[in-house]
């Protein structure tokens, strides 16, 4: 049976590695090199600068914004060096940066290999990466013009000008190199449904206070969100809230089921949830709730 390291061992582990790299680590170098899992590191320390600082480091401070490219060459890397596609949890093991960066620039982790192809076009030192890549489905058929799609006959039949017998499923096919938004809804200055974490994590903020929370701090370590809610006349409650689009993200991100309270999704779709972690469902939520905050 592997032995849970205790906070000395995590503090003494990483002051090697820093010792070793002239610098601390980050925390998904710490997980590759150290062995320690990420559940037991958070068993101590509620961030990574908390483990860092504690370990009498300076936290790297720097906000310098990664290049796309970087980001995308050491995926590849990953997949050169396994002749595979990482899943998301062996890719926080192996490579240098942190998937959430990836989800946060390319949307959903299934869809780097399509991200890569992109990058990879006229590229041929990337050549034996994209072979491993699965073939891409071949792209819908321009839809033809709509005056095409009703016979002569029926329009003959119905005196409404064209444009008037639009069906409400008509769908287009997408035009390359541009955002794709969720269905319109217009709510509180938020035009379009989330399609992503950071969509949940702007429409909560939205509605945090009329829910009766108070945020504390967000950061980009698990869990995402610190916050008070009332739980009776006078009285508050910390709670942390980890935000994720679907809540069966937060499984498959492979987050510990000890240290988050509340998740809080767009779209809840995770039946097995452990009872113990509170669901935010923000679709059904805001149903009830006014459109404008006037």
């Amino acid at each position: 049976m592997r032995i849970q390291p205790d906070k000395q061992h995590i503090l003494d582990s990483l002051v090697a590695i820093a010792r070793g790299a002239g610098r601390p680590p980050s925390r998904c170098e710490f997980l590759s090199l150290a062995g320690i899992s990420e559940h037991a590191i958070s068993e101590f320390f509620p961030t990574w600068n908390d483990a860092v600082r504690a370990a009498g480091l300076d936290p790297h401070t720097l906000n310098v914004r990664l290049e796309d490219s970087e980001l995308l060459q050491d995926w590849a890397a990953i997949v050169r060096r396994n002749r595979a596609i990482p899943p998301r949890r062996a890719y926080r093991s192996q490579g240098k940066y942190d998937p959430r960066t990836f989800e946060r620039r390319f949307g959903p982790w299934s869809t780097l290999p399509e991200v890569f192809r992109n990058f990879a076009h006229g590229k041929p030192e990337w050549a034996d990466v994209v072979a491993l890549l699965p073939v891409p489905a071949p792209k819908p058929a321009p839809p033809g013009p709509v005056g095409a799609r009703f016979s002569a006959s029926h329009a003959s039949s119905n005196p409404r000008p064209p444009s008037s017998l639009l069906l409400n499923n008509v769908q287009h096919a997408p035009l390359e190199g541009r955002p794709a938004y969720g269905k319109p809804i217009d709510f509180r200055g938020l035009r379009h449904e989330p399609v992503n974490e950071q969509g949940v994590v702007l429409l909560f903020g939205l509605v945090a206070k009329e829910l009766g929370y108070r945020v504390e701090a967000v950061q980009s370590g698990f869990p995402d969100c610190e916050a008070k809610r009332q739980i009776g006349p006078e009285r508050w409650q910390r709670v942390h809230i980890e935000f994720e689009f679907e809540s069966r993200n937060f499984r498959d991100h492979g987050h510990p089921l000890t240290g988050c309270d509340v998740i809080v999704c767009w779209r809840h779709n995770w039946p097995d949830c452990p009872p113990h972690i509170e669901i935010l469902e923000l679709s059904s939520l805001i149903q009830s709730l006014p459109t404008s905050d006037d």
